[in-house]
């Protein structure tokens, strides 16, 4: 490809415009659509490892198997010697279990249900590593902290949780007890994690009597030089031996964190595989519209075509002609698909985290860029190979008597 061949091009484009723009738009579609959907898939994926890298990888959880979140199936729990018997195993480093209920939290004259977790003031550092969260308003919960309380990210501002928006210092209900709000937990990134409510272990079960040493799920961090997995094995079959549970039959599952994340990234990469699969639909109908318009370009241009020929263009400079030509058609709705994919998916990240989904933050690396720029650009050349192919098998004397 040559300027020449370029401009002859653009030429053409500037001839033909409604038509050259109503093709340009068909691949645009397709790339727009494309670029917004793995914009967002690649953000969540980074969102993903930068998890991972906080968190690290030697962690584990042992949830108790369920209806709904841990800890709210009544039935199904792990139980302070379940704990105690793990905490002794070899190759494990730290763990600590959780409490986990719904509460009803009232702030001024309003009311509403959210989660409330019980923590182990002396493993709280434990915890918020393993979350990858820490304090960014207050302070954190400490031994003897059993009328206070730290709040989820989303309790900070007007009309997101309650109508204003709670401050340190504050004081609110959980089932009818009064607690002080002495912090903020920074945002995690979505509605649910950045609506809980943390308190004491000890404050827990007074609130829920019934409910004191019954765990919705322990966390585990292995040491050092103990792969994760091989330790969830023995972790899984020692405990089952302890309850006295057959295989299969057991009341909880043991999940190590790269686990948890690899669920969590093979759902993201599925959703996100079917809605690139349906984006494609539409760059299937830009490859068969930029194909109709070369064949109608080149039944346009006929004599033209004849005319090169005769003055002595060989067949490969007539394909590459109108290979460039669709290339081209492809390139500009591909460059006008990122734009526009750009715009679009940083509004929706925008909505998002207005949403209280922040981890759905989109991501523009530069591979993902002149990738859609590439794939674009082969596209319009795919499509307009067939029909360059046949303009350059014409005969210059056909082509000169063509009317």
């Amino acid at each position: 490809m040559n300027i020449y061949e370029v401009k002859y091009a653009l030429q053409n484009f500037r001839k033909r415009k409604l038509r050259s723009g109503l093709t340009i738009l068909s691949i645009l579609i397709g790339i727009t659509a494309i670029f917004a959907l793995l914009s967002f898939g690649i953000g969540i994926k980074q969102y993903v490892n930068q998890l991972a890298e906080e968190s690290g990888g030697n962690k584990l959880f042992v949830q108790a198997r369920g209806v709904g979140a841990p800890g709210t199936d009544e039935n199904f729990f792990l139980s302070k010697d379940d704990v105690d018997f793990m905490g002794k195993m070899k190759g494990v480093d730290e763990l600590v279990g959780m409490y986990f209920k719904v509460a009803e939290i009232k702030y001024n004259d309003q009311k509403r249900f959210y989660f409330v977790s019980g923590m182990d003031t002396s493993k709280i550092d434990f915890i918020e590593e393993t979350f990858s969260i820490k304090i960014i308003k207050g302070r954190q919960l400490k031994k003897g902290d059993d009328d206070k309380a730290t709040l989820g990210y989303n309790y900070q501002f007007d009309d997101k949780i309650f109508r204003n928006a709670v401050n340190v210092g504050d004081k609110v209900e959980l089932n009818g007890r009064r607690f002080e709000v002495i912090g903020f937990y920074e945002e995690v990134g979505n509605p649910q994690d950045d609506t809980n409510i943390y308190v004491t272990g000890e404050a827990f079960e007074s609130l829920y009597p019934n409910s004191k040493d019954k765990f919705g799920f322990v966390m585990i961090s292995s040491q050092k030089g103990v792969k994760p997995s091989e330790l969830a094995s023995r972790l899984e079959e020692r405990l089952r031996k302890f309850k006295g549970q057959e295989g299969g039959k057991e009341n909880f599952f043991v999940q190590t964190f790269e686990d948890a994340l690899a669920t969590f990234t093979t759902i993201i990469n599925v959703i996100n595989g079917m809605l690139v699969l349906i984006a494609l639909v539409s760059l299937v109908v830009a490859f068969v519209n930029i194909m109709n318009t070369m064949y109608t370009a080149i039944l346009e241009r006929t004599k033209e075509i004849g005319v090169m020929k005769a003055i002595g263009a060989r067949n490969n400079d007539i394909l590459l002609i109108f290979v460039v030509e669709a290339g081209l058609i492809g390139l500009i709705g591909g460059i006008l698909g990122v734009l526009l994919g750009y715009f679009i998916s940083s509004i929706g990240g925008s909505i998002a985290a207005a949403s209280g989904f922040a981890l759905l933050k989109p991501a523009y690396p530069l591979a993902l860029i002149i990738g859609c720029l590439v794939f674009s650009l082969l596209v319009g050349a795919a499509a307009g190979f067939l029909p360059a192919r046949r303009a350059s098998k014409l005969k210059p004397v056909d082509a000169l008597r063509y009317e």
